[in-house]
């Protein structure tokens, strides 16, 4: 069995699209990755927003990092306080995120 090394997490409303609205997706797409490659992907009901439940929901789901189009520096603090690195500024497609991401070229705008 792989060894995960890291679990990120994209809002999602159609599971095909990253959201625009971290904190008002309908979904989290949430990846397994190990050793460069994706291993498994799970898709999350976002539970109801409210300020500070997604950093807490997605730490007790052992999610340490975060890839979203953007978000405000409350929201960046309360993911660093819950030990998961936020990345901003993804757009479009999950698959060409992920693999943007996978690439080392995913960085906050």
């Amino acid at each position: 069995m792989n060894k995960i090394d890291t679990r990120a997490a994209v809002p999602t409303n159609d599971q095909e699209t990253v959201s625009a609205h971290f904190g008002h997706c309908k979904y989290f797409a949430v990846y397994n990755i190990s050793e460069g490659s994706i291993i498994e992907t799970e898709y999350l009901d976002a539970p109801k927003h409210a300020p500070g439940v997604l950093p807490r929901f997605l730490a007790d789901k052992e999610v340490n990092v975060i890839i979203a189009g953007g978000m405000g520096a409350m929201a960046k603090d309360l993911f660093a306080q819950n030990h998961i690195e936020v990345i901003m500024g993804a757009e479009g497609r999950l698959a060409d995120n992920m693999k943007t991401y996978l690439e080392g070229e995913l960085y906050s705008r």
